[in-house]
């Protein structure tokens, strides 16, 4: 998919990679629907009930559930009510009931009854019958897909409690009394709802439409409408009405209610992925430190602060333990042990893990910087996330049997900061936690998500063939961990690769896997200049045709920014590369093998800030954001517990997306709301009127809250803070 985004814009017509993931994925479900056609087509047929008419339907159905609606009443099945009535012999005294209603029901039944065939008397035979148009109602698939839309548009999703579940649900206390209209439930509520379910603690209904009664009369007519019945005073048509009543209520809007909880499901669940998958990009594509020597901490406090220090090039030369906090209290020895590893091995930053001890582990540094001010330091607090996974796997064995695991997690804590995206690519994206709910979604659909976008953040910023580890060299395009394991090989016995020829004599990287794979491998310094650079080697003619027009070196050529811009790429396309490649080329040259992550910069924690509560309201802080959900963004302020600032706080304005003003990773200053100390809840404000004292926000409704049914019951003050089933109602308050 790189491949196709970055050097096949002609064919895509510019799509970029996210563009064409979105078709990847469409062009998935219409193959999947496609195949499941032809499997009804076949079934239908082979029980010869396939007219013209119902082939069409079914071939023109553009969606899962309507096909689905289709095939319903040919599907086969166990033996139901109706099917015993058939066999009974009650089908023409349903169709003669239907047909005429002028009929009377007891009357015409009792030519029905036949002990024989289990029809003991003419109740028995209307019974039978009744169950046949039941179904048949229920199963007419325009009609269920019309009633599906409605309920799904004007329906209501009531939670209530469990009962005796209300001290060990308390996390989902903003729900044991709630209701919200089904289409505009946002998605983090959604699974927040589908949890609590699932854990026993709410019990959740589904209410066709706010005046609910009214809704049943809606379907009940559109039912009765469809099938031409009515109450015109004729003997059978109570019975019919009645049969409608009960095809809608005990059928119909049973499968109506199961399809749109799966579809409530399925749409939480994509958008907590989309959620997942944005965080995760910028996390990987976040300003790398470069190749500085970096000392690496992941602090504790019993076992000790785990030290790790690598350097310009992530190489690992040293490791120890110091014991700076309690029960050891090796404060002054620690700072020696670290300010000799500083200036024995020239470090000029240190990282400092998120976890346990960490701001008293900060502490020690800031303490360290201040007796040792000619060591020139600067310190960073990263996430951790992943770090112990990486630290037991098989990868981090591989990279360093002899070294304990507690000390492999030191050693991803310094890289991260020198270079997030090489050293995350090393652990699972799922266990990296910038997601919602990420445990209640689709685990395979996730994980395809997720590869897909570590893979799009290593071909933009590009890889260096000669440094690269297998890790990273896997998600480069046209590679698989077998070429990557190959490449690292061809380099351990024959050298640093001087050109991207000799790519094509590693191990089974065949003319495709070059072809795909080149234009993202960069060898800096190599025998020909272009190697560095995003230009793919079958683009080369095209600079050349350059160098001979103009009559320019090719290094006089790139960094010449005004040169290039003068260039007009029109007079070098043919038909092989059209203007949108030859436009990349030039672009390329003013900046070969650009990065397109920002500058590095770092938070500053307030010092004496270390617990929440430390934390008063109305104090600004300096933070990074660690997550972006729906509902606004977590920030690390340095007190072990992240606080959130909620969607109407993030800016003065009005925001429908957090992301159009915050993305995981970027440096924020934020003012202090609430904190709550026993819920472990901490409003953050962003706004700059929250100097005003201004806690809430102005009363307007969002896309979150726009047309929403308020609660059942009077609203409980709810704070806001870092859990999100409570803190998504923060717009109510005060309403």
């Amino acid at each position: 998919m790189p491949f196709i985004a970055r050097y096949r814009k002609e064919v895509t017509g510019g799509l970029d990679d996210t563009q064409l993931r979105t078709l990847e994925v469409r062009l998935g479900y219409l193959r999947e629907l496609n195949d499941r056609r032809e499997v009804i087509l076949a079934s239908i047929a082979e029980q010869g009930k396939l007219t013209t008419e119902l082939e069409q339907a079914i071939r023109e159905a553009d969606t899962k559930t309507g096909l689905e609606d289709l095939y319903l009443p040919y599907r086969p099945r166990r033996r139901t009510k109706a099917q015993i009535a058939r066999e009974a012999g009650l089908e023409p005294l349903a169709d003669a009931l239907l047909a005429e209603p002028a009929l009377e029901p007891l009357a015409t039944a009792a030519g029905y009854v036949d002990a024989g065939k289990g029809v003991a008397d003419a109740g028995a035979a209307l019974d039978g019958a009744r169950q046949i148009l039941m179904e048949r109602f229920a199963e007419e698939a325009t009609l269920a897909g019309e009633l599906r839309e409605k309920v799904w548009s004007e329906g209501l999703l009531v939670s209530s409690l469990v009962d005796g579940k209300a001290e060990g649900g308390a996390k989902f206390k903003d729900y044991f009394d709630y209701e919200e209209a089904l289409a505009g439930i946002p998605s983090h509520r959604a699974l927040a709802l589908l949890r609590g379910r699932n854990e026993g603690v709410l019990s959740l209904v589904l209410r066709v439409a706010k005046d609910e009664e009214a809704g049943h009369r809606f379907a009940e007519h559109r039912i009765a409408s469809a099938f031409a019945i009515a109450d015109r005073g004729r003997p059978a048509d109570s019975w019919l009405l009645e049969t409608v009543r009960l095809a809608w209520r005990v059928k119909l809007l049973t499968r109506i209610e199961l399809d749109l909880m799966q579809r409530l499901r399925e749409t939480a669940e994509a958008e907590a992925i989309r959620v997942f998958a944005s965080n995760l990009k910028d996390l990987l594509l976040a300003a790398p430190a470069g190749q500085r020597a970096t000392l690496g901490l992941d602090p504790g406090l019993r076992t000790g602060v785990k030290v790790a220090v690598v350097d310009g090039t992530g190489k690992l030369v040293a490791t120890d333990t110091i014991y700076p906090h309690a029960p050891r209290n090796q404060w002054d020895q620690s700072i020696a042990t670290l300010a000799a590893l500083i200036a024995r091995h020239g470090v000029s930053l240190v990282s400092i893990g998120n976890g346990t001890a960490s701001r008293e582990t900060d502490q020690l540094v800031a303490d360290l910087m201040q007796r040792h001010p000619e060591l020139g330091v600067t310190r960073v607090v990263v996430s951790e996330a992943g770090a112990s996974v990486y630290s037991a796997s098989e990868l981090a064995a591989q990279e360093f049997p002899e070294l304990d695991v507690s000390l492999r997690g030191a050693v991803s804590i310094a890289r991260r900061l020198q270079d997030p995206l090489a050293e995350l690519v090393k652990i699972d994206p799922k266990s990296i936690g910038v997601g919602q709910y990420q445990h209640d979604v689709n685990q395979a659909q996730l994980g395809r998500t997720l590869d897909a976008v570590v893979e799009d953040c290593v071909n933009a910023v590009g890889v260096d063939v000669n440094t690269a580890s297998v890790s990273l060299l896997r998600y480069v395009s046209g590679l698989s961990p077998s070429l990557g394991r190959n490449i690292v090989e061809y380099r351990n016995q024959h050298g640093p690769f001087a050109n991207r020829e000799q790519l094509r004599q590693v191990s089974r990287l065949g003319p495709k896997a070059f072809e795909q794979a080149a234009g993202f491998l960069r060898i800096a310094n190599g025998e020909h200049p272009l190697d560095a650079s995003a230009v793919h080697p079958e683009a080369y003619p095209v600079v050349e045709k350059i160098v001979r027009r103009t009559g320019k070196d090719i290094r006089e050529l790139i960094g010449n920014v005004a040169f290039l811009r003068s260039v007009n790429a029109e007079q070098f396309t043919d038909e092989r590369f059209g203007l949108p490649t030859v436009t990349d080329i030039l672009r390329e040259l003013e900046k070969p093998g650009r990065d397109p992550r920002p500058e590095f910069k770092t938070a500053r924690f307030k010092e004496g800030v270390t617990e929440p509560k430390d934390l008063e309201p109305g104090m600004r802080l300096e933070g990074v954001v660690t997550n972006v959900t729906n509902f606004g963004a977590f920030v690390d302020v340095g007190v072990h517990q992240d606080g959130l600032v909620h969607i109407s706080h993030l800016a003065d304005r009005f925001v429908r997306d957090p992301r159009e003003v915050v993305k995981a990773g970027d440096v924020v200053q934020v003012k202090v709301l609430e904190v709550d100390i026993p819920r472990r809840r901490i409003a953050l404000s962003m706004r700059s009127d929250a100097a005003k004292g201004e806690a809430e926000p102005p009363r307007r409704e969002t896309g979150e809250t726009a047309g929403k049914p308020r609660r059942r019951a009077a609203p409980q003050p709810v704070r806001q803070g870092a859990m999100a089933e409570a803190l998504a109602q923060a717009l109510k308050r005060g309403r």
